[in-house]
């Protein structure tokens, strides 16, 4: 289901991102989840969302930074 704030969101996500890129996360989810969770591919909306986040952020040994322009 569509996530209504960061609180809201799955730990692996709300205790390992910095809170601007839970919103990418969350802003990604939420915009996929009309589109695949009516096929049961919620999955999808997931892989989505980690894919928004990884364009502006990556992970330098246990901790995810922005990446520079």
């Amino acid at each position: 289901m569509p996530y209504a704030s960061n609180d809201d969101l799955p730990d692996r996500v709300r205790l390992h991102l910095p809170e601007h890129a839970q919103d990418i996360y969350r802003a990604a989810f939420n915009n996929a989840w009309p589109k695949y969770a009516p096929q049961g591919r919620e999955a999808v909306a997931h892989r989505i969302a980690w894919a928004a986040v990884k364009r502006h952020y990556h992970k330098i040994g246990s901790e995810w930074v922005p990446i520079e322009p």
